[in-house]
Parts: structure tokens; sequence; C-alpha cells
């Protein structure tokens, strides 16, 4: 193989000074594209690597040249460079399979295909690289027919589903209960967002509590049936961010945004909250708390019980009594809980074994946590589905009788009843899965991830239809939904025989988060099915480079399709080079 080398990363000085990539305008020095008024900033790995393959451009740069010139020897794991690769097409506005600036080479690397314009050192009139008549690799797959009409219109359909489902249940009311009109706005349920609490302690370390302070909120909220509640992760997304009540009404189509702040000094504790009309940017409610620290959980549910009072919100005798109850009353153990939480989302293995470990403090603390139990047995299940144990079954076994103490423990919460369901799923007993579902539902009829378990139990039974509708309800209440309901949209459109459909939300899932393996296989198996014999390998090679053991009888145990259907995609994924 032929060395490229140049300057600091084999490249000459016009292209350090700054070059014209199509109509974007590249300045490495300021790590910056521009074009017209529109602007993207570039981390400087990212530019980097642009900077190189504008060095070499119609050329096919492979993985390891990258490593070698841009990483300059140092160990990377193969999604550094794959998420470098989304970073820059995603700045550049590109997509991956009909690319325009950078294509990928299937079992080769990278092209940069848009044609290369820069200006002389002397001054002298721009000199052009054209490389839009050079030829993608003969490697590359050749493009492939268009989908469907409807299918290549799937998200924009997805977001109109959203929409209009969001007037159903607007328009729709409990049984028993009379129907509402769209004109009747009077009796419309109210909508709320929790926006996180902002932590404004001196203690950077105290942030895990307005976490959960919000997170706990909404759990509480989502218990009732006469309040459409925005989930946590949609909520999330506003973390940091400076934005006025109007904006997020306008944005979730909402009515009000509860916001807050708690700053803790030593055994002291200040609670303010705010809830705001989100048309008149008014204040429908305020209140401060100045408490001990021990009383945290009695802020919590003084806040619930004005926000009810406030908004008029008719609750049952039921939802009354669950309104009582608390998950924990030991603040240390709510602390080590809190911090499992925030690791459980690295979702590393490390990650997951620390969390395991605040989890199980946690319960030391206080036998009784059921949510506790509940976090663990997820914990354990996640290391089942990615091979992290050597003692697959015992860890499987372990995992639901943590499970089944979580409810026993605590029924009143979502999470307990989801953790249930979650690991049913994985025994593959899909009747007991789906009780455990709908009962965190009928816990809290806001609870997305409740109707997102549901739809992805009915993915596995082939049941895609249904569990669309159910991924759809989802996505009500959790408007920026995470890439794992991109992944349950992906399965039920594989499941349901209609691949463009599948590849179009699978590709995307994958833009979200490059390293995802649940996210690879199906993709994987699509890809066969819809003839993309070189996509689907490429998959399986980069699966394989993220999961060195993974193999069609280590999935023959864990993924839990029911029989025929796995048998299917087993032989797919075996057609893409997964190996035995």
């Amino acid at each position: 193989m032929a060395c490229r080398q140049g300057n600091s990363i084999g490249v000459g000085n016009h292209i350090q000074n700054g070059f014209y990539i199509g109509d974007w305008q590249v300045t490495p020095a300021q790590g910056l594209l521009t074009r017209g008024s529109e602007s993207a900033h570039l981390e400087p790995k990212a530019m980097e690597v642009l900077v190189y393959l504008a060095s070499h451009p119609g050329q096919v740069i492979t993985r390891e040249e990258l490593e070698r010139d841009v990483w300059r020897g140092a160990l990377v794991g193969y999604d550094a460079i794959t998420s470098t690769v989304i970073k820059l097409r995603k700045a550049l506005q590109d997509n991956a399979r009909q690319p325009r600036f950078i294509a990928t080479i299937p079992k080769k690397g990278y092209q940069l295909i848009a044609s290369i314009t820069y200006s002389e050192d002397d001054g002298k009139p721009k000199t052009n690289t054209d490389v839009s008549s050079v030829p993608i690799a003969e490697t590359q797959q050749k493009p492939q027919p268009q989908p469907k009409r409807w299918t290549s219109m799937l998200i924009a359909a997805v977001a109109g589903i959203v929409f209009f489902g969001m007037v159903w249940f607007w328009t729709t009311t409990p049984t028993g209960s009379t129907t509402q009109t769209p004109g009747n706005i009077s009796t419309l349920p109210p909508s709320l967002v929790v926006l996180p609490f902002e932590n404004i302690s001196d203690d950077p370390k105290q942030e895990y509590l307005a976490d959960g302070i919000t997170e706990d909120i909404i759990t509480d909220l989502s218990r009732l049936s006469n309040l459409l509640v925005i989930a946590s992760n949609t909520s999330i997304k506003y973390k940091g961010r400076q934005v006025t009540p109007e904006e997020v009404g306008a944005d979730l189509n909402v009515g009000f945004v509860l916001k807050g702040s708690i700053r803790q000094l030593g055994e002291s504790v200040r609670v303010n909250v705010q809830l705001v009309n989100t048309k008149t940017g008014f204040n429908t409610w305020a209140q401060r708390y100045d408490r001990n620290v021990t009383e945290v959980f009695a802020v919590q549910d003084a806040v619930t019980h004005k926000i009810v009072e406030a908004l008029s919100v008719k609750i049952t005798n039921q939802e009354k009594q669950r309104q009582l109850l608390r998950a924990t009353d030991s603040l240390k153990a709510y602390d080590f809980f809190q911090e499992g939480q925030k690791l459980f989302k690295v979702s590393t293995k490390e990650a997951l074994e620390q969390a395991r470990e605040m989890y199980r403090q946690a319960i030391e603390l206080d036998a009784n946590y059921g949510r506790a139990y509940g976090a663990m047995a997820v914990t354990l299940i996640n290391d089942y589905r990615r091979g992290w144990t050597d003692t697959p079954v015992e860890t499987l076994d372990r995992a639901l009788v943590l499970a089944k103490k979580a409810v026993a423990l605590d029924d009143s919460a979502p999470q307990t009843y989801w953790a249930l369901g979650f690991v049913y799923l994985a025994h593959k007993e899909y009747d007991n899965a789906v009780r455990a579902a709908q009962q965190s539902i009928s816990i809290a009829p806001n609870y997305a991830d409740g109707y997102g378990l549901l739809a992805l139990i009915n993915s596995y039974l082939g049941q895609s239809k249904k569990a669309i509708e159910l991924n759809n309800k989802a996505i009500l209440y959790n408007p920026y939904y995470t890439f794992e309901y991109l992944i349950i949209y992906g399965i039920a459109y594989y499941t349901m025989g209609d691949y463009d459909a599948a590849i179009t939300v699978l590709e995307q899932a994958q833009e979200r988060n490059p390293n995802a393996i649940n996210i690879k296989l199906p993709l994987a198996a699509s890809y066969v099915r819809a003839g993309r014999q070189d996509d689907a390998e490429w998959i399986v090679t980069e699966l394989r480079a993220l999961s060195p053991t993974a193999s069609i009888s280590d999935l023959e145990k864990t993924i839990p399709y029911e029989p025929e259907l796995r048998r299917a995609f087993l032989e797919d994924l075996r057609k893409a080079g997964l190996p035995e």
C-alpha cells in the first residue's frame, strides 16, 4: 500500500489555508464550515479527517490510513472513526445512503466524491480539482431502487402520526367520561412538561439530587390519567439551555411548564418552583420551600399536590393512594440509587458493574427499595444480551428473582413493572411480559417507556402493525424520543417485510448511536432482504469490531423473537456473514 504523507497529516499548504468542498467553504484553522448564512463548527479530529480526505480527492482512504496518519498510530476503537465520519456527514448535511460528499466503500474505507476548490498561496485565481467525475470505487454498491412513495416519506409520516395522535389523545377521554370535541378547549386535559431542575448549590455533585427530583415529579404526575405529562427523556433535552416557557410550549405543544431550582447548604435545602402558563408566560403558581435536606421527599409530594390543585386535575381514589407512597424514605439510599442511574446511562460493561454496586448499596440502606431491585435486574439483562457474563443462565434467573422482588416491594411504581416485563421478554415469556408492561401503563397512563416496551414485545412476536401503533403512542409522551424507539420501528418493519422502511429508520438510529449493536443486527438482516449484500457484510464487520464474540449461536439464545421469526432472522444474519 502506498504511504500517503504530507505536512502534519499529509496535506499541502493550499489545503491547510482553506478550500471549498462543493459549496461549503472550509477554514481548517478555525474548525469552521460556512455556506451562505449557514455555518458549522467541527471538532479538531473531525476537521483533520476532512482535510485528509480533501488532500486525496477521489481516492479510497482505508481505516488503517486514517488511524496511521490522522490518529498517528494511537490505539483507537472502531467506533472512533465511524462516529467522526458521521459527524462530518451531519455537518455537511450529507446522506450516507445517497452521498454527495463522503461515500462509504464497503470493506475498504471512505472516498471524498465532491469537488475540491482552493486558492493558491500567491493569490492567483482559484484552482479546481473536480472529482465529481471520478467514479465511486467499483466495490461500492450501485444505487438502490427508490423505495415506495409512502416508505420514502416514513419520517414525515411518523411526525404526522404524532401530531394526529396528540389530537386523538386530547379529544378522547377515559372510559365512562363524556367525549370531548376539538372546539371544547376548556374540557381538554391540561398538558405539562417538567424542565430539569437547576442545581445552584456550590457542590456540582448535588446535580444528582436535582435530576432525581425532576424525574420523581415526572413519575408522580405520570400516574394521573387526566393530565398529559411529557417523558423525562424529552425533558432532559432542555437541561442547561436558556429557553422561555413560551418557546417550550410551542416546541412541545404543552400548556404548562414546571421549572425549578434546588440549593443545598449543609443540612438545609431550598427548592424554588414555578408553574408557568406557556400561552401567557405568567406564573400559575410559585412556591419556595426551605427545609431540612431529609424533608426533600416531602417537598416533592407538596409540589405534586400543588400542581394537581392549580390545574384542577381530577384524580381517582386509587391515584390518590398511589400519590401517598414513596420509593424510599432514606436520603442516603436515594443518593446511591441516583448515582446508579447516572452510571447506567453510560451503558458500558464497567459502568453497568458500577451501577449495580450503587443499587446494592442503596438496598443495604433500605431493604424495601423496590426500584433499586428492578434497576439491578435490568443491568443483569443487559449483561446477558451483550454477552458480558460467563454464567448466562444464572444471570437470567437472578434477574427474574430481583424483578419479582421489585414488584413485590413496590407495586405502585411503573418502573418496577417495566423491569419485570423487560426480564420476562428476555426469558421469552411473552404473555407475562405483556401483562407486566400493561400494568406499568395502568399505574402511569403517561408512561412512554411502558408503551415502548409493549411495542417491542409485539415486534418480536410479529405483531408489527400493533407494535407501530404502540410506538406511535409512546412518542406522544416522548417527542424527543431516543434511538431505541427507532429500533422498535425498524424491527417492526423488518418483521412485516417492508425492508426499505426498516433500513430508513435503522440508518437514522445508527446516525444517533453508531456503537449500538442492537441497531446493527436488524439493519444487517434488512440489508440482506433488500439485496444489499455489501452493506450487510459491512455492518457485520462493524458489529464484530464492537463485539468480537458475537455469533449466531449466542444470538439464538438471547434474541427474543418467537421461534419461527428467530430462525428467519438468524438465517439473514448468517447470509450477512455473522459466524456460527
